[in-house]
């Protein structure tokens, strides 16, 4: 039987695998011993979480992050060439969108290894499930610029291109930088813009909200640290 690459997903942070995670995905970690990762201390301790009875020092791990060299993902490869089911699991969430698990995929599809996707929680999707904007016609930006210069001038194309293309604009920040991309986004946005502020999703502390540039400017919200997904829409 040809071996499969599973997407398996993990949770946002430290919440109830029973409210994210489907049977099947935890089934499926007695039943692999090999594990595409972006960090292998806290896969480890998400395998154990989800009630792995295998000896997690039986199992084989491969790092994947953005220092991982396009070489060393194909190496990665060769225990499911080998005959091997693999999964692969992302830090937060689900593999290979926003996630360097999709260079996994990519390689796989090139080598003929069929791939799996299993059901757990993204917070691009939740966010915009939970937003109330268009979620037939939206775009994600993964990070924007850092320097504020290019930021503001990223956010107002972003904003004019919602407008004219009636396209929900979703972004996310380093969640330690997440106050100074709300106060750019009020301070460029046209005051009639909807703004959707989506951190900490599935968490007990999570805050799900949109509201106009004009209305968030009477009550910011904390961010700091906490992970958060942006969109905002102009009507």
């Amino acid at each position: 039987m040809a071996a499969k690459i599973y997407l398996l997903p993990t949770t946002l942070g430290d919440s109830d695998l029973d409210w994210v995670i489907p049977p099947r995905v935890r089934q499926l970690v007695n039943e692999i011993d090999h594990y595409i990762v972006e960090n292998i201390k806290t896969a480890r301790r998400y395998l154990i979480k989800a009630g792995i009875e295998k000896k997690i020092d039986d199992l084989h791990f491969y790092t994947l992050n953005k220092r991982t060299q396009p070489n060393e993902v194909e190496k990665y490869l060769q225990a499911a060439r080998q005959g091997n089911n693999m999964a692969v699991i992302s830090e937060a969430g689900t593999p290979g969108v926003a996630d360097p698990g999709a260079d996994v995929v990519a390689l796989a599809h090139q080598k003929g290894i069929e791939v799996v996707p299993l059901v757990g929680p993204s917070s691009i999707l939740l966010a915009l499930m939970a937003s109330g904007l268009n979620g037939q016609n939206f775009a994600f930006n993964g990070y924007l610029p850092i320097k504020k210069g290019e930021r503001m001038k990223k956010l107002r194309q972003l904003e004019a291109r919602s407008k004219s293309e009636q396209q929900s604009q979703l972004f996310i920040e380093a969640p330690y930088r997440n106050n100074a991309m709300l106060t750019d986004i009020l301070e460029c946005c046209k005051a009639q813009t909807l703004i959707t502020v989506a951190a900490d999703i599935t968490l007990e502390t999570e805050f799900i909200r949109t509201l106009s540039t004009a209305q968030w400017k009477k009550n910011k919200p904390e961010l700091h640290k906490r992970p958060a997904i942006f969109i905002l829409h102009q009507p």
